[in-house]
């Protein structure tokens, strides 16, 4: 069974995801979780953007398992549009990805509590891309090539979920996926016919 704290981080990961970091405050992580009124600032003595940064390492590593478990970069891709997908449906086009909410919604980039959040979104996107690029480079593609197509496809799929959630559909989400497919398809066959 989790700890108060852990379902507090979780419960704030969800909310997020679904409202923005702007609209997630303590007392909806505590009722969301169940955690007792006191906890929060027990467990976060950093207030407010320490459950920021934990709900995106949160996030960061359910993402990262979802890489990792993949056997192939097709499987990543697969993986990854298949969770975002059942997560927006699932939530009718609630829930997005609590990394991009927190990016988006840190304000002013020179204030110290932003600057915090938003390296932790850009860790968490970096670790992304570098599990990405090492699953290509496993594939047989090149270095250099992988990065490019680790950080395409993940700047492709968290635009196509913010289309699929402003849209109320997944269509943006599918074609993307078609089109990253194809893309990486060709990319195994051209390392295939270099061989």
């Amino acid at each position: 069974m989790a700890s108060p704290r852990d379902r507090m981080v979780a419960s704030a990961a969800v909310l997020i995801r679904e409202r923005g970091a702007h609209s997630t405050a303590i007392s909806d992580v505590l009722e969301h979780s169940g955690a007792p009124r006191g906890s929060a600032y027990h467990y976060f003595p950093g207030g407010r953007t320490q459950l920021l940064c934990e709900a995106v390492d949160f996030a960061s590593d359910h993402v990262a398992a979802q890489i990792g478990s993949a056997a192939t970069g097709l499987e990543v891709l697969d993986a990854i549009v298949a969770g975002f997908r059942r997560q927006l449906t699932k939530t009718g086009f609630r829930a997005g990805c609590p990394v991009v909410a927190v990016a988006v919604e840190a304000g002013d980039p020179l204030k110290d509590e932003n600057v915090v959040v938003l390296e932790r979104a850009g860790a968490a996107f970096v670790r992304w891309t570098d599990l990405i690029t090492q699953q290509l480079v496993d594939d047989g593609t090149a270095e250099d090539r992988a990065q490019e197509l680790a950080v395409f496809l993940t700047a492709a799929i968290e635009g196509a979920v913010v289309m699929a959630r402003a849209t109320r559909d997944v269509g943006p989400l599918d074609s993307t996926h078609r089109e990253l497919r194809s893309l990486l398809q060709a990319e195994r066959g051209s390392v295939r016919d270099e061989r």
